[in-house]
């Protein structure tokens, strides 16, 4: 039981470390423009191999897992961020800092196909656990600008490479120090879900889960790149300039506690039907702030981001409850591959669209994709209904 407890901390600091150390370095751009004397423009290019990493080697790290020892692996994912860290504290050269950069996508990468496989594994109660870990990987998006700009100003750029680099190598020493290597081998893994699907059933709720993670993602990214342009945009005769990021800070912060609300729902509600009502609340609170100006915009933003942030909870405890623990790390690694590689594409979308018809274009084609969103989850919570149905007759296993 210690040893589940200590999986479940050392994964949850993981997926800190995991989101904290991707964002350190458009931090660190701002302070390398007077170094180098380049614009910020050409200096965040270098990350551009580094988040194409993230998503690629998603599929691999996943295969990988399945076939071997995910300790492992996950000791791995700490030792090679504190390599890469410390290599982009060396670099001599942005060509040897977009280098680093890259191997630290790679590394990166370990951490979702990977640990959320093993916390399926380890959880005590799937819901409550599941929100936990999503709201210490939320911290990590959260205090990595802070934390970096404070090491660059009071230390210098370099500490903002090293102090990480050196966390890491702690933490993954630890790691290794204070759990053991999981019982079951990853063959002997169970090949059986915890409610099997028909092969047909089986082809179509995946079907629906690669909607469902495109557009999710898709989502997701046009809306947190977005608030604080749109905040400013329709609240900044209400909301002076100093002020934009913390009520930008505070939405996003909603959509954290909104994770740990919906945690306990889990473990009261089938998982498949909250799915469903999460995706319909998503486009609700989308067309919300399509229409609403003012004080109003924030509530509508802080739905809408509740529900964005809750669809991931809720969807990796659906993943888990239908797919059999010996290829989690696979079909992990594909839904992540596809909500990762739409942050390119959010990018693009608001740059289009802002040029067109500003922001109401960009919250009506992101609605449109909710809508899509919400009818994924909708047909899964279908096929999943007929699915239990089929399965309750059968006897269930004692706890």
């Amino acid at each position: 039981m210690d040893d589940m407890r200590n999986h479940r901390r050392f994964i949850n600091v993981a997926h800190f470390i995991d989101h904290y150390v991707l964002l350190v370095f458009p931090t660190v751009a701002i302070g390398l423009e007077a170094t180098l004397s380049r614009s910020y423009a050409e200096l965040i290019v270098l990350s551009t191999a580094c988040f194409v990493a993230f998503g690629l080697f998603s599929l691999p790290w996943g295969w990988l897992a399945d076939h071997w020892s995910r300790r492992k692996i996950m000791a791995i994912f700490f030792f090679g961020c504190a390599v890469s860290m410390a290599a982009a504290a060396a670099a001599p050269n942005v060509y040897w800092l977009a280098g680093a950069l890259l191997l630290l996508g790679f590394f990166a990468a370990i951490y979702h196909p990977v640990g959320i496989p093993m916390l399926v594994s380890v959880a005590r109660d799937r819901g409550r656990d599941f929100a936990t870990n999503g709201v210490w990987g939320n911290f990590g998006v959260a205090f990595a600008p802070g934390v970096t700009a404070a090491l660059m100003y009071w230390i210098g750029l370099r500490a903002a490479f090293i102090v990480p680099a050196v966390v890491c190598a702690i933490v993954g020493i630890a790691y290794l120090f204070l759990t053991q290597e999981e019982k079951e081998k990853a063959g002997a893994r169970a090949k059986i879900a915890e409610v099997p699907l028909t092969g047909g059933m089986m082809v179509a709720v995946f079907a629906f889960f690669a909607l469902l993670a495109f557009s999710g993602g898709t989502v997701f990214n046009i809306l947190t790149i977005a608030i604080p342009k749109l905040i400013d945009e329709r609240m900044a005769q209400e909301i002076p300039l100093v002020l934009l990021g913390s009520v930008a800070t505070g939405v996003l912060l909603f959509g954290g506690a909104a994770q740990l609300t919906v945690g306990r729902l889990v473990s009261r509600f089938p998982p498949h039907v909250l799915l469903a009502w999460i995706g319909v609340m998503q486009v609700i609170g989308i067309v919300w702030a399509y229409l609403a100006s003012g004080p109003m915009l924030l509530g509508a933003l802080a739905l809408s981001i509740a529900a964005i942030y809750a669809q991931v909870t809720v969807g990796d405890v659906v993943i888990a409850r239908y797919t059999a623990d010996a290829w989690r790390g696979r079909v992990f690694a594909v839904r992540f591959f596809l909500a990762f590689i739409t942050s390119g594409l959010a990018v693009w979308l608001i740059s289009s669209l802002l040029g067109k018809g500003g922001f109401d274009l960009v919250l009506m084609v992101t609605a449109v994709v909710a809508a899509l969103f919400a009818f994924a989850t909708i047909s899964i919570s279908i096929l999943a209904s007929k699915a239990e149905s089929q399965a309750a007759p059968a006897a269930q296993p004692a706890e």
